[in-house]
């Protein structure tokens, strides 16, 4: 059995928010205290993604109803696969590089024909179509590739010759605060600074890279704010960490069936790191923080070496709900829209990180 150390839920709502897409609260100002947890949380959750493919006309399954008809993507095997890498094994001109990048989409127009850039065009697209990948069997392909589709954005856009790289925090879970993505220079700045501005369930970064950067939504709310985040401490900060050590990941890799893993991986450690750096991270418009990306692209090396332990069976492994609101069973047929952002692609794309689509490993 491949252990973790070898090498080879948070995105909740944490406000109650209205889920009318057209709808703007032109003076939200609840959203910068924490929210209280209720019971009818889930079912909110429900309603909200409910109305949203009704208003979408996908008649209450997004990954259901829509079928994409173009031959598979993923039929096709790569020679020469890139191996991404851990944040912190990358050189200082490598981080510096990746940094100018993503901070190069704020200087690059909509591609959601919005009054925006294609920075903002992420948080965007994850609160309206990946909301509905969340608690269904299409979260890790959904997002294997959104952040595909993120690193070719900062390749094709900005010319980045780099590619994604991942945070092990694994390797930081006993305190993730203090891993070396929050250095201010060669990192994506540190904690909320609570001598200043009080934000979105924490307070505005003001050092590093992208001390104040302007984060134009929360969740499905146009919010211009700056962006924020509040580190946990003590008890809580232990608390959310611990779906993050060694053995917790090995106990995850060990799972048999892919449902029971997808789920392990989204309410464990997909739910730590925004639970313990909490502020726009803590919000489905989470790709705000660029640590997102890093994050989900530790995720989606989970997976990746879950699916190693027997790669002929676990490429065409794939089951679970195919939509929060449907009892349907997912198929690897099922679509995963990104809106505009990008062409639908289908479950089955997304199976092999070895195709000719993506050609890369862990």
């Amino acid at each position: 059995m491949i252990r973790y150390g070898q090498s080879t839920a948070a995105y909740v709502p944490v406000v109650d928010l209205d889920c009318d897409n057209d709808k703007v609260d032109e003076h939200p100002q609840h959203l910068v205290n924490d929210a209280r947890r209720s019971k009818i949380l889930h079912l909110s959750r429900a309603l909200c993604v409910a109305v949203l493919c009704i208003v979408l006309g996908f008649g209450g399954s997004i990954f259901v109803k829509q079928k994409v008809n173009s031959k598979s993507l993923a039929s096709t095997a790569c020679t020469n696969p890139v191996i991404r890498q851990e944040w912190r094994d990358l050189s200082d001109a490598e981080k510096r590089d990746y940094i100018e990048a993503v901070q190069c989409l704020r200087d690059s127009p909509s591609r959601l024909a919005l009054n925006q850039t294609l920075y903002d065009d992420f948080p965007y697209v994850h609160s309206r179509n990946g909301e509905a990948s969340h608690d269904t069997a299409a979260f890790l392909p959904w997002h294997r590739y959104f952040i595909h589709v993120y690193e070719k954005a900062l390749r094709d856009q900005c010319n980045y010759s780099g590619h994604l790289t991942y945070w092990d925090w694994s390797l930081d879970w006993k305190d993730v605060t203090h891993a070396p993505v929050w250095d201010t220079i060669l990192g994506f700045g540190g904690d909320g600074n609570d001598k200043d501005l009080e934000s979105v369930h924490g307070h505005c970064v003001t050092d590093g890279p992208f001390a104040r950067l302007q984060v134009l939504f929360v969740e499905k709310f146009s919010y211009p704010h700056c962006l924020s985040r509040s580190f946990a401490k003590g008890e809580n900060l232990t608390r959310f960490s611990a779906a993050l050590e060694p053995t917790a990941l090995d106990e995850l890799l060990g799972t048999p069936d892919y449902a029971t893993f997808n789920l392990g991986v989204e309410d464990g450690p997909h739910l730590s790191i925004p639970r313990s750096i909490h502020g726009d991270f803590s919000t489905f418009t989470a790709p705000a923080d660029p640590v997102f990306f890093l994050h989900h692209t530790q995720l989606d090396r989970l997976w990746w070496k879950w699916q190693q332990v027997d790669v002929k069976a676990r490429l065409e492994d794939y089951s679970g709900k195919a939509a929060y609101t449907s009892s349907s069973d997912a198929s690897l047929e099922d679509p995963l829209p990104l809106g505009d952002l990008a062409p639908d692609v289908r479950v089955e794309d997304m199976m092999n990180t070895e195709s000719e689509l993506f050609c890369y490993r862990y």
